[in-house]
């Protein structure tokens, strides 16, 4: 949960050659990038982590597989390669990761400012959740859970989940996956 330096951007994403600290930008509300890594198997099920119970955005809530902010200098499959080591210790190699889009959200939380550009990338992967290492001062714990479980969970207690655009990003993202399942 340490602070880094990462790139800041405009609202086109293009690299403005600023770096600043993440906090700076959050509290500013400087645009910026992360990498999000959505892991799914061939059960139909995604991999979601439960957040750290001190996290500073979205505490002891569930939230995509892995993800993290890119940082200055960094290319977003770099990122996204070293976030899932970090938070699942998964090694994976580029080619493993699917791209698929840039996705830009604007929110607030409390004090924080958060305009981000999300690399998406995609990874399938059939595995054991049990046998993930987690970064325990980022996330709780990984579990597999079935898209239709995940999408009544956001429907009947949103409150639960990290609240990336829930209707939009969610929805977008499990129904990717579920065209990807056909």
């Amino acid at each position: 949960m340490a602070d880094e330096l990462i790139d800041i951007v405009d609202e086109n994403n293009n690299l403005t050659g600023e770096q600043k600290m993440k906090s700076e930008a959050h509290r500013d509300g400087l645009w910026h990038r992360a990498a999000h890594i959505w892991i799914y198997n061939s059960k139909g099920e995604v991999l979601l982590q439960l957040r750290a119970k001190d996290k500073a955005l979205g505490a002891n809530v569930w939230d995509l597989s892995a993800a993290g902010h890119i940082g200055a200098g960094e290319e977003p499959i770099t990122s996204a390669l070293r976030e899932i080591h970090e938070e699942i210790g998964l090694m994976v190699r580029a080619e493993d990761l699917e791209p698929y889009r840039v996705i830009s959200e604007q929110t607030r939380f409390k004090e924080i400012v958060n305009n981000e550009f999300y690399y998406v990338y995609l990874l399938k992967y059939d595995g054991d959740a049990g046998s993930l290492k987690i970064q325990e001062e980022e996330l709780q714990k990984v579990e597999f859970i079935p898209i239709e479980d995940i999408e009544k969970g956001l429907k009947e207690n949103p409150e639960k989940y990290f609240p990336h655009k829930i209707n939009e990003y969610w929805g977008e993202m499990l129904n990717a996956i579920k065209t990807k399942l056909e």
